[in-house]
Order: C-alpha cells, then structure tokens, then sequence
C-alpha cells in the first residue's frame, strides 16, 4: 500500500500521509494497511509518537470510500486491526497520536481526527458528519462526539451534517490548534517532538487509565489506579523512569528517560 500511505521516520517520532486522490478516502484495504502502520508504531519500542495527516490542501479524508461501496464494499468489511482508519478500535495503543487536518474531514475521516489524543488544523479545515443526509450512521462520531464536545453541539452535527469551520472546533475544544496551512506540519512536529522527549511511561499510564475509566464511577476508577490493576501504571510505578524522575526533580536537572 506504500502508493496510498507515505510511511517514514523522524527519530521516534512516525509521520503517516493518506495519500489517496481526489479526497484522500478510505476503502478496505487502505483501512487495513492504515491498522497495520499503527500496529507496528504500538509495537516498536523506538517510536514514541505519530502524526497522521493527508496529502495535499483540500482534504485530509473524505472517509469511506464511496465507490467501493458501489463496488460492493459493505460496512462490516474488514477493515483491519484497527477497525476503520486503523485507530479506531486498535488495542492498546499506548502512545500518543497528533492528527494534523490539513483540509476537510468528512464522516470516517472526522472520526479518524477523533481518534487521535491531539489535533491540529489548519485555518481552511473543516469538518462534517454527512451520514444523516444518506441515511447512515455516523457510528464511531455518535459514540464519541457528545463526550468530546457540548451534548446539543454534537447532536446538530449528527443530526444535520453541517460543516464545522476550524475556529468553531477550536472554540467547543474539538481541536488544540488552529494554525496558518503552512504551519501545520511543522507545528504538529514541533509538538510530536515535545512528546517524544516525554516520559513514555507515563503516557502509557495516562492513556490506559483515560480508556479504562471512562465508564467507571470516580471511587472505582481511583480504586484501579491505587491498587495497581492496570498494567502500565504497574509498570510506570515500578520502572527506573519513576525513580529517575524523583532523582532529577532533586537535583534540579532534566531527567533522562528510558522507557523502563
């Protein structure tokens, strides 16, 4: 799939481009190469952080592919490890994941911005759920979105697939950053490489307990962390990285992480 997803390497940090014209969408087999990208950044001790976007100015994903829908594609194809957009549903995924939208987001590709824990957009993106005017459902945006932003909020934008303009998902806290197009990326590898210079395995605590306690009752959820029950808060308050931290903080220098 190396023709539809631009893969490479900065240090630990790991750039995916969807590169899929005319609007960058998403059929099967992109979804699957998309889960396996992301699969492999989870599994490489080395990589630290990604960053997702599209090519080109217009869009950073129309989502679903509609002609291979036409062509037969249904929506319970495989679309991989990470179900659709290859994050969706990818299992723990411990690192962090900056989407920079670089143009329109649309259905599938507003939800694959939504699963990423930080997004940038340039000042010309936009987003919209336009599922409701085909009789579809926006099935990862419904799940999602009224936790994200104002509950009235997403319900119109599930409801009638307006466009939400970059500096209106900046004001409902949608998105971290609006930035000049020509920042975007550079912006967006400034911030990854911030992250990457980051304790590992805190973030890896950060984002466990974030997912395992999103339906818990507040007791309960602090029960989980206190008693240890996690396996990467166990592994954080027993690594090297924990008491090279206290260290620092002691001495007054920068600590070094390990990742361990």
């Amino acid at each position: 799939m190396s023709e539809v997803l631009h893969i490479s390497r900065q240090g630990p940090v790991l750039e995916v481009v969807l590169d899929r014209p005319k609007a960058n969408a998403i059929d099967a087999p992109t979804s699957r190469a998309l889960g396996e990208a992301f699969a492999a950044f989870r599994d490489d001790p080395e990589l630290r952080v990604a960053i997702v976007t599209g090519a080109g100015e217009r869009f950073f994903s129309a989502g679903w592919d509609l002609k291979a829908a036409a062509g037969g594609e249904t929506p319970d194809a495989d679309f991989g490890v990470g179900g659709f957009g290859g994050l969706q549903e990818l299992p723990g995924l411990n690192k962090p994941v900056i989407a920079a939208v670089n143009g329109m987001a649309v259905g599938g590709g507003f939800e694959l911005a939504l699963s990423a824990d930080l997004i940038l957009a340039a000042g010309h993106a936009r987003f919209a759920l336009p599922e409701i005017k085909a009789g579809q459902l926006a099935d990862a945006a419904t799940i999602k979105l009224p936790r994200r932003i104002p509950y009235h909020i997403a319900m119109e934008l599930l409801m009638t697939g307006r466009w939400l303009e970059a500096l209106e998902a900046r004001r409902w806290g949608l998105v971290n950053e609006v930035v000049a197009a020509e920042d975007l990326l550079p912006r967006a590898r400034e911030l990854a490489a911030l992250l990457a210079a980051g304790p590992p395995l805190v973030f890896a605590a950060i984002k466990e307990v974030v997912r395992e306690s999103a339906d818990l009752r507040v007791q309960d959820a602090f029960d989980l962390v206190t008693e240890k029950r996690l396996p990467a808060v166990r592994a954080l308050y027993q690594s090297e990285d924990a008491r090279e931290g206290a260290r620092a903080f002691a001495e007054k220098r920068q600590p070094v992480w390990k990742g361990r």
